[in-house]
């Protein structure tokens, strides 16, 4: 069972295992994926672009560089359960 956190938002999980399952993306390019899964999933580039970096500053993306991010190993724990998001604390450099 995955543990979230009061910070996350419900697109959070969707980012990450979007991400987790289909490689290093940019934010537009996530926002199309997704939106391909289903309209339930159809947010804004820019809101994606956002839950990324705060996703990035709490440790469970990485920043790549030219807006490209990969899932971390801490991401990849939250998405088996192995990890409780509320535990992790922002680093924003």
């Amino acid at each position: 069972m995955r543990r979230h956190a009061e910070w996350m938002a419900h697109a959070d999980e969707r980012i990450v295992e979007f991400l987790a399952d289909y490689g290093n993306h940019q934010p537009s390019q996530i926002t199309d994926g997704l939106a391909e899964l289903g309209p339930e999933m159809d947010y804004h580039p820019k809101y994606v672009g956002r839950r990324c970096r705060t996703l990035a500053a709490y440790g469970l993306l990485r920043n790549l560089g030219n807006g490209l991010y990969q899932v971390t190993d801490e991401g990849r724990a939250y998405l088996a359960g192995e990890l409780d998001a509320s535990e992790l604390t922002r680093n924003d450099e």
